[in-house]
C-alpha cells in the first residue's frame, strides 16, 4: 500500500527539472533571492442567497461541496461514507471525502497521488481523469475506485484499498474502452463493470448516440472477462427520441431486482437522471415510466436562485435508513455564467415505490435541506469542510498544507516549500498559458461573490520573472495579475488571456500596468460580484487600489471557455514570463 503523504522526489526532479527541491526544509537548498514568498491568503465568500436563507438547527446548505467538484460517486461501509469526484488535470487526481452522516465532510486528499503512476503533465485542464466510481465490496472487505484516465496512456483503471484513509494501491489498467465506468458487486460475490461506450461500428444513428455496456469482472485477476461484454442500453430511455449521451451508469439491487441509473441529455442544460429495471444484472433493462427522476431543464431560465444542469448521480442509504442521491449541478451567476463550475449536491430519494425518485428533484432545487435525523450540522467546525458563506484563512504555518490547495498537471510539492517566512514558490520556466505543469498553487472559486487576497514578498530580477495571482479557467482563458520588471523598474501588470474561438490561438491583452515600488510586501486581491471581477493591490495593508477597472468574468465560465471545470484562483510564479510591459 503506497502512502499518500510522501512525494516521489526523484521522479519529480526528473520530470520537472528542478534545482534540488524537497518538501523537507533540512535538505532543500537556499531559495534564490527572487523566489516569491506568500505569507497569508484569505478567501471570503459572501453570496447573497446565504445571507437571505439562514439555517435552522435541523438544516444544512446545498451544495455540500462548493466549487469545481463534479461527477460525484459515493459508497458506504458501516457508518462510514466515502465520496469521490472528478479532478481532470488537477493533482492529485480524484479528490476523496469522508463523512459519518452525509452532512459533515472531511477532505482526505486525492486517490491518484503518485506522479509516477498518474502524470497529466501535458494534459488540457478538462482532460486527465473524470467520472470516477467508488464501491465497497463486502465479500473481500475492499474499496474499489474505477475511473477513466485520459493521460499517460492509462485509459480505464481501477485502484483498491482496505482503508481509504490510509491510501490506495497502484492503478490496474483495464482492457476495455469507453468512459464513466462503475463496478457493482452482487449478493453472490459476482462483480460487473458498466460504462458508457460508442455504438457498435456502423450503428451510430445520430450525433450523441451512445450505449451502456456491461462486463463480468474477475475479482481475483482484477480484469474484465473477455467475451462477456454486451450492450444493455442503446441510446437511452427512448431511442426514437434520439436521446444524447447516456452515461455515468450505476447498478443497484433492491428487493431482488436490479436497477440501472444513468445520466442522459449531456452535461448541460438538458442534463437529467434516468433509471431502468431488470431481473438480471445483464438485462434486459426496462426504463421507468416516470423518467427522468431528476432534472432542472423544464423551468424558467430567469428563476430566482437558479440551480441547473442537474444529473450524473449516485445513490446510497443514509444514516436514517433513507436513500440519498449525490449529483452534479451548477449555480450560474446573473449573466448565466458558470464560474463556480459543476458542484456536488445531495437530495433525499424516495424509493417507497417501484423506482427511486429524487425528492424535489423535479421542481426547482432549494438552497436548504433537512438533515437526516440525529445529525448535527458541524460544517466549518472541527476540521469539517465549510459551506454556505465562510472565510478561509491560510498562513502556511501548519505542518501539512490543507488538501483544498491543489496543483495543475503535477504535484504542488514540486514547487512549494513551507518555511518560517511563509510559502515559497520556486518558479518553473513554464507560464500559465502552456500545457505543462505550472508553479501555481490553486484554490477553487466557491462563490459568485468573493474576495481572494494574499500578501506577497518579491523582488523580480528580470523581465522573465513574474509572481502574483491568477484567475484561471484553462490555459487559454485566464487573468494574470502580478509583478514583473521592465528595465530597472518594477511593474504591476494585469493581463487577459483568451481565445476568440475555442480552436483559435490565445490572444494576450495587457489590460493595465502600473509602476510599483517594492520596499516591503504587497497585498494582491481578486474579487468578484457575479460576472464583474476586479484586481487590486495595497502597499499599506488596508487601502486597495483597483488596476484595470472592472473586467468581465466571461472567460472564466464553462459556457464561454469550454471544458468541464470551474474557475481556479492561484498563487502564481514563473521564470518564463512573456508579458512585455510597454
Amino acid at each position: 500500500m503506497k502512502k499518500t503523504s510522501i512525494p516521489v522526489i526523484t521522479a519529480l526532479l526528473g520530470l520537472f527539472a528542478l534545482v534540488g527541491f524537497d518538501t523537507n526544509e533540512n535538505y532543500a537548498p537556499p531559495a534564490p533571492k527572487n523566489t516569491p514568498i506568500f505569507t497569508k491568503v484569505t478567501y471570503e465568500g459572501n453570496d447573497q442567497v446565504y445571507n437571505e436563507y439562514t439555517l435552522k438547527e435541523d438544516e444544512f446548505f446545498n451544495p455540500i461541496l462548493q466549487g469545481c467538484y463534479p461527477d460525484p460517486a459515493i459508497t458506504r461501509k458501516g457508518d462510514d461514507y466515502y465520496m469521490v469526484c472528478s479532478s481532470f488535470a488537477m493533482f492529485p487526481g480524484v479528490p476523496i471525502f469522508h463523512s459519518k452522516d452525509l452532512v459533515n465532510w472531511t477532505d482526505l486528499g486525492g486517490v491518484l497521488d503518485d506522479i509516477t503512476e498518474f502524470n497529466p503533465h501535458d494534459t488540457g485542464i478538462s482532460q486527465g481523469v473524470y467520472a470516477p466510481g467508488i464501491t465497497y465490496n463486502p465479500h473481500n472487505d475492499t474499496f474499489y475506485m474505477i475511473v477513466t484516465a485520459f493521460s499517460g496512456g492509462l485509459g480505464n483503471i481501477i485502484v483498491k484499498t482496505k482503508d481509504p484513509k490510509k491510501g490506495w494501491g497502484s492503478p490496474i489498467k483495464l482492457d476495455f474502452g469507453g468512459i464513466d465506468p462503475s463496478i457493482f458487486f452482487d449478493d453472490d460475490g459476482k462483480a460487473y463493470v458498466v460504462h458508457n461506450d460508442a455504438p457498435d461500428k456502423g450503428k451510430e444513428l445520430y450525433n450523441g448516440h451512445r450505449v451502456i455496456k456491461i462486463w463480468e469482472y474477475d475479482t481475483e485477476k482484477d480484469q474484465v472477462i473477455k467475451g462477456t461484454d454486451q450492450i444493455i442500453v442503446d441510446g437511452g430511455v427512448d431511442i426514437t427520441q434520439k436521446p444524447i449521451w447516456i452515461e455515468a451508469p450505476h447498478i443497484y439491487k433492491k428487493d431482488g431486482k436490479y436497477f440501472l441509473m444513468c445520466a442522459e441529455g449531456g452535461t448541460g442544460d438538458w442534463h437529467s437522471e434516468v433509471v431502468f429495471k431488470s431481473d438480471s444484472p445483464k438485462g434486459p433493462y426496462i426504463p421507468a415510466h416516470s423518467n427522468p427522476i431528476l432534472t432542472q431543464r423544464y423551468f424558467p431560465k430567469d428563476r430566482e436562485n437558479k440551480v441547473d444542469w442537474a444529473g450524473h448521480a449516485d445513490l446510497v442509504k443514509g444514516p436514517d435508513d433513507q436513500y440519498y442521491g449525490v449529483f452534479l449541478a451548477i449555480r450560474p451567476n446573473e449573466e448565466n455564467r458558470v464560474n463556480t463550475g459543476r458542484e456536488t449536491f445531495i437530495l433525499p430519494v424516495d424509493w417507497s415505490g417501484e423506482f427511486p425518485v429524487f425528492e424535489n428533484g423535479l421542481v426547482p432545487i432549494e438552497i436548504k435541506l433537512k438533515m437526516p435525523k440525529g445529525v448535527t450540522n458541524k460544517t466549518g467546525q472541527d476540521g469539517y469542510l465549510p459551506n454556505g458563506n465562510f472565510t478561509y484563512e491560510e498562513n502556511f504555518s501548519s505542518d501539512n498544507l490543507d488538501f483544498r490547495w491543489i496543483g495543475l498537471r503535477g504535484p504542488r510539492e514540486a514547487f512549494i516549500k513551507q518555511t518560517k517566512k511563509g510559502l515559497e514558490i520556486t518558479p518553473f520556466t513554464s507560464n500559465i498559458k502552456e500545457l505543462k505543469p505550472t508553479s501555481t498553487l490553486f484554490y477553487r472559486q466557491q462563490h459568485k461573490t468573493f474576495s481572494f487576497y494574499t500578501t506577497l514578498h518579491y523582488q523580480p530580477k528580470s523581465e522573465k520573472d513574474m509572481a502574483g495571482v491568477t484567475a484561471y479557467q484553462n490555459e487559454g482563458s485566464n487573468y494574470v495579475f502580478g509583478i514583473t520588471k521592465k528595465g530597472s523598474e518594477n511593474y504591476l501588470v494585469l493581463q487577459k488571456n483568451s481565445k476568440p474561438n475555442r480552436r483559435g490561438k490565445i490572444v494576450s491583452e495587457i489590460v493595465a500596468t502600473e509602476p510599483i515600488g517594492l520596499d516591503g510586501p504587497i497585498d494582491l486581491k481578486i474579487s468578484a460580484e457575479g460576472d464583474k471581477y476586479q484586481f487590486s493591490y495595497a502597499v499599506n495593508r488596508s487601502d486597495f487600489k483597483i488596476v484595470g477597472g472592472t473586467v468581465s468574468g466571461d472567460i472564466l465560465s464553462t459556457d464561454v471557455a469550454g471544458g468541464f471545470t470551474g474557475a481556479l484562483l492561484g498563487l502564481y510564479a514563473t521564470s518564463g514570463n512573456d508579458i512585455i510591459v510597454e
